[in-house]
């Protein structure tokens, strides 16, 4: 009997029992066990490869559901890292029962000392005092500061008392039932304390590590229904020394519902020094400048929308200010008025980088479509130098062109026998002959950029008295006011000393500044 050659295992003819007998039985006998052997080899080899395989299979099992569970770690870490309002129902107000007939009323604080009459307009502290006396379930306030009540030195001047009567009555709404949140920057403040001892839940926003900015939101919310946005922070010189102008809407939860759901997402981000990558679908806007609300206010239909700022601060369908204020220089066929504290389109941050953004779009109006454009700014200690050859630089384009209109002036407020000065200008507002933004922002690229605001957009086409005639009536009444001075050649308004004297000259600048670079 021929038997193949097998390959044998280490060990020889000994591990495989072979003796070395002959004869034919003895080889049929070795043949067999040799077959036996190599057998039970093949048998080994299968067991272990078949576990081999089953090993192998179950690694890969391993390895996916490890990279399973990887990715749902990512995805609830995603999801708990989102700002969500849980638990937030609203009070029970909807896009369908909310309500769209509503009433404005245009609030401003003027000095006591400044002789300028109120132009339709209610007061300030009347106003929010009687935003107070609505509420019946909630008031949430966002502020850039709390300073509402005046020191020793500061008590002497008039109405310094409105802001520790305003003070008192958010100290009491608990024991009216009512509940009062608040939304701050990090800053000390003996009057957020007193609010927290009193039953008042205060959320602090860590501006510098989310946007490596501050908190200039400016806003009241009451009962989702009735609110409050304007230039004004909750500080006493906000209701007596400066000049201040906001609007309070009545009844209007549709417009109220949607600023609520800024307010909400200031309240989620305390705590976190980072900006969330995924929103709640609760923070998404509600309208903006594609959809904005149609309501009727004070019986006169018009269109409504909140914006705010900056760019990280915006969850989906959110319209930026930039992008609000950017849509009425564009829709404006007649006139362009800008009320503002401060006007300069520089990023500071950036070594003072040309910020071309609002700058340009006020030149294309005054070129292209021949739309007046007036800018009243405030002639204060902080005012920047350069704001002067901006301000000359949009002037003297229409110099030698006909139906183009540019003229800036500046609020020049009266000195104090202490030198300081008194009714600062703080308005921050523009109106078209279509439409009203009224901001937090003085508009500086910095503002947009890192800061956080928010705006309203008031937009009516109906003649008769509305709100832009109103806003466009208190424009008029201030820059005829006495306080107005012409911005003049050569000539910088010392704000400061209530003087003027020669300009700096232009070549002093770098020449980025320089008027020639912008014509």
């Amino acid at each position: 009997m021929e038997v193949r050659h097998a390959r044998l295992p280490s060990g020889g003819a000994d591990q495989l029992n072979i003796r070395p007998d002959t004869g034919p039985s003895s080889g049929a006998h070795q043949a067999a066990s040799i077959y036996s052997t190599v057998q039970k080899q093949d048998y080994c080899a299968s067991v272990w490869l078949s576990k081999t395989d089953k090993l192998e299979y179950s690694q890969q099992k391993c390895i996916v559901v490890f990279a399973l569970v990887c990715c749902f770690g990512v995805l609830v870490a995603l999801i708990f890292s989102a700002v969500d309002v849980l638990g937030e129902d609203e009070g029970g107000i909807t896009e369908e029962n909310c309500s769209k007939n509503c009433r404005v009323v245009l609030v401003e604080n003027i000095p006591e000392d400044i002789s300028i009459s109120p132009e339709g307009t209610m007061p300030l502290a009347t106003g929010l005092h009687n935003l107070l006396d609505l509420a019946q379930k909630s008031v949430e306030i966002v502020s850039p500061w709390w300073a509402l009540n005046a020191t020793e030195q500061e008590s002497h001047f008039p109405h310094a008392k409105q802001g520790q009567l305003l003070l008192q009555r958010l100290m009491g709404l608990k024991t009216e039932n009512v509940h009062l949140k608040v939304a701050s920057g990090i800053t000390p403040s003996e009057e957020l304390a007193l609010l927290s001892h009193c039953g008042a839940e205060v959320h602090y926003l860590n501006m510098t590590a989310l946007t490596r900015g501050r908190l200039h939101s400016s806003f009241w919310v009451v009962d989702r229904k009735h609110m409050y946005i304007g230039s004004a922070g909750m500080d006493w010189r906000s209701l007596s020394t400066l000049k201040e102008l906001g609007v309070i809407i009545y009844e209007c939860s549709c417009l109220v519902l949607d600023l609520h759901r800024i307010f909400s997402l200031y309240w989620q981000l305390q705590y976190r020094d980072f900006v969330p990558s995924i929103w709640s679908k609760r923070l998404y806007a509600i309208f903006n400048k594609e959809e904005p609300l149609e309501l009727l206010l004070n019986g006169t239909s018009a269109k409504a929308y909140v914006s705010t700022s900056p760019d990280l601060f915006c969850p989906k369908d959110r319209t930026r200010d930039i992008e609000a204020i950017f849509h009425l220089i564009q829709e404006a066929r007649k006139f362009i008025y800008i009320s503002m504290s401060d006007y300069l389109p520089l990023l500071s941050n950036s070594a003072h980088t040309y910020w071309s953004q609002i700058d340009g779009m006020l030149r294309e109006a005054l070129i292209l479509r021949q739309v007046k454009v007036r800018l009243l700014i405030s002639c204060w200690e902080q005012m920047h130098p350069l704001t002067f050859n901006f301000l000359w630089s949009l002037k003297s384009l229409c110099m030698d062109m006909a139906n183009c209109s540019a003229e800036a002036k500046f609020f020049s407020p009266r000195l104090r026998d202490d030198g300081s000065l008194q009714g600062i200008n703080h308005h921050r507002y523009m109106v078209t002959d279509t439409s009203v933004y009224i901001g937090n922002f003085d508009w500086v690229g910095n503002e947009f950029v890192y800061n956080a605001g928010a705006g309203l957009v008031l937009s009516q086409r109906d003649a008769g008295p509305t709100v832009l005639e109103r806003m466009r009536g208190v424009f008029d009444r201030d820059w005829r006011s006495p306080y107005s001075k012409t911005l003049q050649p050569n000539m910088v308004p010392m704000c400061g000393a209530n003087a003027v004297f020669p300009g700096p000259r232009l070549k002093d600048y770098p020449a980025v500044f320089t008027n020639r670079h912008f014509l």
